[in-house]
């Protein structure tokens, strides 16, 4: 009897070994806790964008991770460092897309980009500042009015070295002290006449230790950053489709103070370089659908006094985040601001807005709790991406504790200027991931991610 049991379990433990090591077989965890990869699974069913999470997501390993916002040591991120966003990231593809499902805490909603508000004592218009305000003793003077936002970032065709081990940081030359040679121009007198008759330019040095753009390290390196902007894309179901490249390097960004910026919108190239100072810095070309424009414009208090800063467009009594350009046009619901009183009082075709009557359209809260009135009019006109800044569908939603953030793109796009990673190989690829937490530019970063795709 003993001997008959050892047997049994023998053949018990030989048959699942050999069904465990089966060429075809396909194991797909669901429990266990990934914290650098993510796990891509083929599937036949495609999830719909539409910001809820549909039964076939069950099937995904989530790779769980807390971006966390870093400390660059020039006082950039100040206010922010530390700050943490628990996230979670779920993959799957097919033959033709690959799919992506975000979702991360936030304990509020945040897409009213830096809105307008009115001063009853200045009887002025302004913007609230995007990210927060200190006063000289570090004191928290007012939150930030930024956007929530994420953002993701791919080596293309592996030609960035140096993002195999450091994938966001690989462009991020926030920590570089530059070195600013700001043009200024100098008169000059004549020798002969003694008369000023000429102006010479030249460069003076001055330190900035304060910038973070970003550039690659090698002219043939390039990065593709996907960014979720609610002011940009979003409400048109897109995310912002850009890349970064060298923008000619810190020869050419030492000299301008770091305002080289190698972040561009897809389809954006080189068109030539500089023969002027500094000699050798590229040229670009311009974008024709840019993804928003600035709802501002300035006019004269009372049509002849001083110049001030007004919205450009208005819908009335609207609480949107954003105003989206089909409203600006001819039949839109938003309205041109015409004039501008000296107590505030907005002019627009067909009536006028007073935000002197109520708080609508004034401050509110404390430093610790900053809020806006309702109505404050947003900052931005959101125009739809097109073309190759078009590339990913994006839906999200706001659950009232964070986010489920729902997106697309082809597994290889129509792209022919290098701006778009590839993933139609099936090979693994690093990646960072990125959280922006009612902020500008102060984001918490999860770098050294890597995106396996099970075969």
């Amino acid at each position: 009897m003993k001997i008959f049991k050892i047997v049994m379990l023998f053949s018990f433990m030989v048959l699942l070994f050999i069904y465990c090591t089966k060429t075809d077989q396909v194991v797909i965890s669901t429990t266990a806790k990934n914290t650098t990869d993510l796990l891509s699974f083929k599937t036949t069913t495609a999830p719909v964008i539409d910001g809820s999470i549909d039964a076939v997501w069950a099937k995904a390993t989530k790779l769980e991770f807390t971006p966390t916002v870093p400390d660059p040591g020039n006082g950039l991120f100040t206010g922010y460092i530390g700050d943490k966003y628990p996230a979670t990231l779920r993959a799957m593809y097919d033959d033709q897309y690959i799919y992506f499902l975000a979702e991360y805490a936030d304990k509020d909603q945040s897409q009213k980009l830096a809105p307008w508000y009115f001063n009853p004592i200045t009887k002025l218009w302004a913007k609230e500042a995007s990210s927060r305000t200190y006063d000289i003793n570090g004191i928290l003077t007012r939150e930030g009015f930024g956007e929530d936002k994420i953002a993701m970032l791919w080596n293309i065709d592996n030609s960035t070295p140096k993002f195999t081990t450091q994938t966001c940081y690989a462009s991020c030359h926030v920590f570089t002290a530059y070195n600013d040679y700001t043009s200024v121009g100098t008169l000059v007198k004549s020798v002969k006449t003694g008369l000023v008759d000429s102006l010479v330019t030249s460069p003076t040095y001055k330190s900035n230790a304060a910038s973070g753009n970003h550039y690659t390290n090698g002219p043939n390196e390039k990065i593709d950053m996907w960014w979720m902007q609610p002011s940009k894309g979003l409400s048109y179901g897109k995310m912002d489709d850009n890349y970064q490249d060298y923008a000619g390097g810190q020869a050419i960004t030492n000299l301008t103070g770091g305002n080289a910026n190698g972040r561009h919108v897809d389809d954006i190239i080189v068109t030539s370089t500089s023969s002027t100072w500094p000699v050798g810095k590229p040229n670009y070309s311009s974008d024709p659908t840019q993804g928003s424009f600035a709802n501002t414009q300035n006019l004269k208090l009372d049509g002849t006094g001083a110049t001030v800063a007004v919205p450009m467009f208005i819908i009335p009594s609207s609480t949107s985040n954003y105003i989206v350009m089909t409203d600006t046009l001819p039949g839109g619901i938003a309205k041109k601001v015409t004039a501008v009183s000296s107590n505030g009082v907005l002019t627009y075709s067909g009536g006028t807005l007073d935000p002197n009557i109520g708080t609508d359209y004034q401050r509110l809260g404390t430093a610790a709790n900053s809020a806006i009135g309702s109505k404050c009019v947003p900052s931005v006109v959101s125009t739809p991406l097109k073309n190759g800044r078009a590339d990913i569908d994006c839906v999200t939603t706001y659950t009232g504790t964070g986010y489920i953030v729902e997106y697309k793109r082809k597994l290889k796009t129509e792209d022919v200027l290098k701006q778009d990673i590839d993933f139609s190989s099936l090979q693994d690829q690093p990646f960072g991931f990125a959280i922006w937490d009612k902020s500008n530019y102060q984001h918490a970063i999860q770098p050294n991610l890597i995106l396996k795709f099970q075969k």
